[in-house]
């Protein structure tokens, strides 16, 4: 089964796909969906769905799953943050997916043990459960974890537990 893990922000929405075979997971690729901070937030989320839509035309996936969206300080970047969201779970329902959602204390439990994990914690777990992987940056990883913890979840559902 191939996972689409998805990190969404507006500047830099990251995104990982594994490839799940029981208990083995492998890297397939990662990357970072970027956009202008100097355009428009229409123009922005419109760019984010072409970007996420031409990624899923070029490398399909069986599953996705998304981060949960936490509240910030600043309501006008989670108001932001929202948006982009909800154009990360459109795109992935118009492309036949149902994505999972995942809060982010539970992918760092997950993949690190704790859910105070700190993201270079992340980033060294991933790399470490993914060994080869040119991971492209703190988006990239933390979407590869979104990934890695919905195929645990997976393999746990399907060992009844």
């Amino acid at each position: 089964m191939i996972i689409l893990g998805l990190d969404p922000s507006l500047s830099s929405t990251g995104w990982g796909l594994i490839r799940a075979e029981g208990n083995r997971l492998s890297h397939i690729a990662n990357g970072q969906l970027k956009t202008a901070t100097t355009e428009p937030l229409p123009a922005r989320l419109s760019h984010l769905a072409t970007q996420l839509e031409a990624l899923l035309a070029d490398r399909p996936a069986d599953a996705a799953a998304v981060e949960e969206v936490f509240v910030n300080k600043n309501a006008q970047s989670t108001l932001k943050l929202a948006q982009a969201r909800g154009v990360v779970l459109m795109i992935a329902a118009r492309a036949g997916l149902d994505p999972t959602e995942y809060a982010a204390r539970l992918v760092k439990k997950a993949v690190v043990g704790t859910g105070a994990a700190e993201k270079v914690q992340v980033h060294a777990m991933v790399q470490l459960l993914l060994p080869g992987a040119a991971i492209a940056g703190p988006d990239a990883a933390d979407a590869l974890a979104i990934a890695i913890t919905h195929a645990h979840h997976l393999a746990s559902a399907r060992r009844g537990g």
